[in-house]
């Protein structure tokens, strides 16, 4: 069976249980899904992941109030990552064929002060904090001060990320982006070797006030290899980038990339691709699950934006063509109801679903890399593969 276009949606962060090697990243106990069904009650409701299988993935422990489908429409399993971290660019990477197996540059005490100092003298600016802090705790605890004297905040996770929050009325975002980038060139190899340099703007009178703006911009690093959007791109076919895809892969292997600002905006630009006449793969990452709910440990919100998603989800559904393929899936796990504030170790979900598929749903398994969704991919289109990964396409009936 192959298809004339195949839609991947990547649900940021929405892991479904912890990984086989979740006590390597101190993770044990973690399950981003079944905590929130858990927050909820059985009041989550989510009708077309219901249907497609979501919990038939786990049907021994069904996410409270997500019944196991009897007959599921999609093909369902779930992935284990190979990549020795935990990061969106390690899980994106991987999907698409390139695990990462270096060790990217982690600073779990902040940034030497010899790397501030570069970002000073380039910016003519001091730098604030130079901690892990929360995103929005920390401009809540630094804003009023970086409004007052122009300094810029400079802040980690237990991610591979320099970040840099300004106020957008103080650091206009071409200067924010300017540093950024700066700051992108210098980081690049050892000893830093930092996997992301996040520009984080945001706006607001005061600390009670602040928010975040959707002008966020990632400054990746370019893919270290072959990854399987550039097979495709190199056979002739299109490569459709929906959110902040384009800056996982800096551009590499992409023929037209749209920024989102919200699972809202990029499900809407989902549908809208799903309207166009192309051949190829369109690929799209919802961040707001990520960003807004689970580092923040809100699983409330983590679950109205599922149920958000999913009456979207059932959009697209009735706007897919017969020779369409969708891909659901996550890039990690980031547990609302699990300790701290970051990423968490998990397998996570797939869902395979086309209106072709005659017999409905069965079981994938679990798949030992993420590499396997790139390779299905390739398959379809009759590309030979370079990368990692063991497709699944004929599996599909």
């Amino acid at each position: 069976m192959a298809f004339k276009r195949v839609f991947g949606i990547v649900l940021d962060s929405v892991g479904i249980g912890e990984a086989e090697d979740a006590a390597k990243f101190d993770d044990v106990g973690s399950d981003t899904l079944g905590h929130v069904g858990a927050f909820w009650k059985g009041d989550l409701q989510l009708p077309n992941l219901q249907k497609l299988g979501l919990s038939n993935i786990r049907v021994t422990a069904p996410i409270e109030g997500v019944p196991v489908a009897e007959q599921p429409l999609a093909y369902y399993g779930k992935m284990h990552e190979m990549s020795v971290g935990k990061d969106s660019m390690d899980g994106h990477w991987e999907m698409m064929g390139l695990p990462v197996t270096e060790p990217l540059g982690f600073f779990p005490n902040g940034f030497p002060q010899a790397l501030l100092d570069q970002i000073t003298a380039f910016s003519g600016r001091k730098c604030l904090v130079n901690k892990p802090y929360s995103g929005t705790d920390v401009i809540h605890d630094y804003g009023e001060t970086q409004m007052q004297t122009g300094d810029l905040i400079v802040y980690t996770s237990g991610d591979s990320v320099l970040q840099i929050a300004a106020h957008e009325d103080v650091i206009p975002l071409d200067e924010l982006y300017k540093i950024c980038e700066y700051t992108r060139s210098i980081t690049i190899d050892q000893p830093y070797r930092i996997g992301r340099i996040i520009a984080r703007p945001y706006v607001g009178a005061d600390k009670d006030h602040f928010t975040r703006t959707a002008n966020r911009h990632d400054f990746a690093l370019k893919p270290t290899g072959t990854t399987d959007l550039d097979l495709l791109k190199a056979a002739g076919l299109d490569v459709l980038a929906v959110g902040k895809i384009n800056d996982i892969f800096s551009g590499v292997g992409i023929t037209d990339g749209v920024h989102t600002t919200s699972n809202a905006d990029g499900m809407t630009k989902t549908i809208e691709n799903a309207k166009r006449d192309f051949h190829g793969f369109s690929f799209t990452n919802l961040v707001d699950f990520d960003a807004m709910y689970g580092h923040r440990r809100n699983p409330e919100g983590f679950g109205e934006a599922l149920m958000a998603f999913d009456q979207q989800l059932g959009e697209l559904l009735t706007t897919l063509n017969d020779d369409d393929l969708l891909v659901l899936t996550a890039d990690h796990g980031n547990d609302p109801g699990f300790k701290g504030t970051d990423h968490t170790r998990e397998y996570v979900p797939l869902l395979v679903y086309s209106p072709n598929f005659k017999t409905g749903g069965r079981a994938l398994g679990t798949r030992e890399t993420f590499g396997d969704f790139g390779a299905t991919v390739l398959a379809n289109f009759d590309v030979a593969q370079t990368t990692q990964g063991q497709s699944f396409l004929d599996d599909l009936k």
